[in-house]
């Protein structure tokens, strides 16, 4: 199957820029975009390649959107729901869960990037919410665990009027991003300001990823703007240092381990663009973010711990 690379970014990236706003000291300037019917749920990167993800499929492109090889799950599972992924050293590590049955499931997949077979997975369990990204930094791995005012099914598929939550009496106001230890277990957690729960309508946090400042950027579920965090030097709340207009639509996305400065991210289309034909878009920015040597992360405000 050919798929149709597309560099210019016009009309469409106008639109979804205008939604957000122009105020934003990080520039996120188009790079490349590419026509990649993966791309529903996120995508990964490393040296030379980035990985779609859907919920039961990987797919591995050369960055100048060659396809290359695909993961396939079978629709019975057990794979059933992939969010955003991350590549270390080889692995591609991606969050699932059984997004939107209840009770709330998550399980951390792992692939070999160079076979794209499925290596591994750590179930959580029940636990905080639906896993929806991780990331490797500064010697630890962190991700959120979504929870969502839109309501949940049962384990066989009926709908409910519950908030899908792991305790649906608060819904989305539950999501928490954690740092895991080595054996994934959960060491530290915070909650989300109410300005960007809000922002997220009755969805959560879908993406997040470790930039070159050693700071965090995340994303809502369909926001055309990337969130940069700062964690508290106290207590548990968040705070946004800084809101970025970006031609997304929220999702997974990926900071460019090879490339400094590059940001990936994903625009899923419509269900109206779809029915149109419309391909869901893997699309690259390069952005003023400065490279910050990690000696010097513990200098400010942003707390990390080892």
């Amino acid at each position: 199957m050919k798929l149709k690379r597309m560099v210019l970014f016009t009309g469409l990236a106008t639109t979804l820029a205008s939604a957000a706003p122009a105020s934003a000291e990080t520039q996120f300037t188009q790079a490349a975009l590419f026509n990649i019917p993966e791309a529903n749920q996120g995508v990964a990167v490393d040296k030379n390649f980035f990985y779609a993800i859907d919920n039961q499929t990987i797919a591995k492109y050369t960055k100048a959107g060659k396809f290359v090889a695909k993961w396939q799950g079978a629709a019975s599972g057990p794979i059933i729901h992939l969010d955003s992924g991350a590549v270390v050293n080889g692995k591609l590590y991606a969050a699932h869960s059984n997004y939107r049955r209840f009770p709330l499931t998550s399980s951390i997949e792992v692939w070999d990037t160079q076979t794209m077979k499925h290596i591994g997975s750590h179930s959580i369990g029940i636990g905080l919410g639906s896993l929806t990204w991780l990331d490797e930094h500064d010697g630890s791995w962190y991700g959120a665990f979504a929870n969502y005012d839109k309501t949940g099914q049962t384990p066989s598929g009926a709908s409910t009027s519950l908030p899908y939550a792991s305790e649906p009496q608060l819904g989305k106001v539950s999501s928490t991003i954690v740092r895991f230890n080595a054996d994934w277990q959960v060491v530290e957690g915070w909650v989300f300001p109410a300005a960007l729960l809000d922002s997220f309508g009755d969805m959560s946090n879908s993406g997040g990823s470790f930039g070159p400042d050693g700071r965090l950027y995340i994303t809502g579920h369909d926001n055309t703007e990337v969130y940069k965090i700062r964690f508290p030097e106290a207590g548990s709340l968040l705070e946004v240092e800084e809101t970025i207009p970006a031609s997304v639509r929220g999702q997974g996305i990926a900071w460019d381990p090879s490339q400094h400065g590059m940001f990936w991210g994903v625009i899923r289309a419509t269900d109206a663009e779809a029915t149109q034909g419309v391909s869901n878009k893997v699309v690259s920015f390069q952005t003023n973010v400065p490279k910050r040597d990690p000696k010097d992360w513990l200098k400010d405000a942003y707390r990390f711990k080892p």
